[in-house]
C-alpha cells in the first residue's frame, strides 16, 4: 500500500500539532500491511544489522531504545523505522527546548560566542524537526530515497550545530548530538533495510 502524506512543518513548529501527527504515525504503525511475520527478535537483529554497517552505532544504544517502545514489538520493519525517525523528533524537539532555556536562564553563564553558538543551533534544531517530520511523511509513503535525504540532511544540521563550537570548547549540547547522532543511524539504516525489501518483492 503507497499513501501519498505531505507534512507541513514551519520553524516556528506546534508541538500540540506536532505530537498529533506523530502519534498519528505511530498508530499507523501497528495496521501497515506487510507480507511476513514479525520475528520476536526483529529489534535485536535490525540493530545488529545496522551497527555492523556502521563504525559508530552503539548497537546496545539502538537496542534499548527501541525495546523501551512497546510498539515496537508488535511491528515489522517497516514500522520499526517509524518509531525510529520519531524517537529522533522526540530527541530534536527536546533539544530546541533545551536550547532555549539557555538562552533565557539568566543563571547560566554563557559567553558572547556560545549565546551565538547556540541562536545558530536553535535555528538549525527547528529546521531538522521539520526536515524529520517529512521524512516520516516520505518514508510512510515509501518514497525512500527522499527520506533518506531528508534525514541525512537533519543529521547535517546537528553537525554543524556541534561543529561550530570548536573554537570555543566543548558544546553544551554534546549528549543531545550524541544521542541523535545514534538515532538518526538507526532510522538511516532502517530506511534503507526497508528499501531492499522493498525492491526485491
Amino acid at each position: 500500500m503507497s499513501r501519498n502524506i505531505i507534512i507541513v512543518a514551519s520553524s516556528s513548529f506546534s508541538l500540540p500539532v506536532m505530537f498529533m501527527t506523530i502519534l498519528f504515525f505511530v498508530h499507523e504503525v501497528i495496521s501497515f500491511p506487510h507480507n511476513n511475520s514479525n520475528p520476536p527478535d526483529l529489534i535485536n537483529k535490525t540493530c545488529e544489522r545496522c551497527a555492523n554497517k556502521s563504525t559508530t552505532l552503539n548497537i546496545n544504544f539502538c537496542q534499548t531504545s527501541l525495546q523501551t517502545i512497546p510498539i515496537s514489538h508488535l511491528t515489522n520493519l517497516h514500522g520499526l523505522g517509524i518509531v525510529a525517525m520519531e524517537l529522533t523528533i522526540k530527541n530534536a524537539t527536546s533539544t530546541v527546548s533545551t536550547i532555549e532555556n539557555m538562552l533565557i536562564e539568566k543563571d547560566i553563564d554563557l559567553d558572547v560566542f556560545a549565546v551565538a553558538r547556540l541562536g545558530d543551533c536553535l535555528q538549525l534544531y527547528r529546521e531538522g524537526v521539520t526536515m524529520m517530520l517529512d521524512a516520516i511523511g516520505a518514508f510512510y509513503s515509501q518514497r525512500y530515497r527522499v527520506a533518506n535525504l531528508l534525514m541525512t540532511a537533519a543529521m547535517d544540521g546537528a553537525s554543524t550545530c556541534d561543529d561550530g563550537f570548536g573554537g570555543g570548547g566543548e558544546s553544551p549540547l554534546s549528549k543531545q548530538y550524541y544521542d541523535l547522532i545514534q538515532l538518526s543511524d538507526v532510522a538511516l539504516c532502517i530506511i534503507r533495510l526497508a528499501s531492499l525489501v522493498s525492491s526485491n518483492n
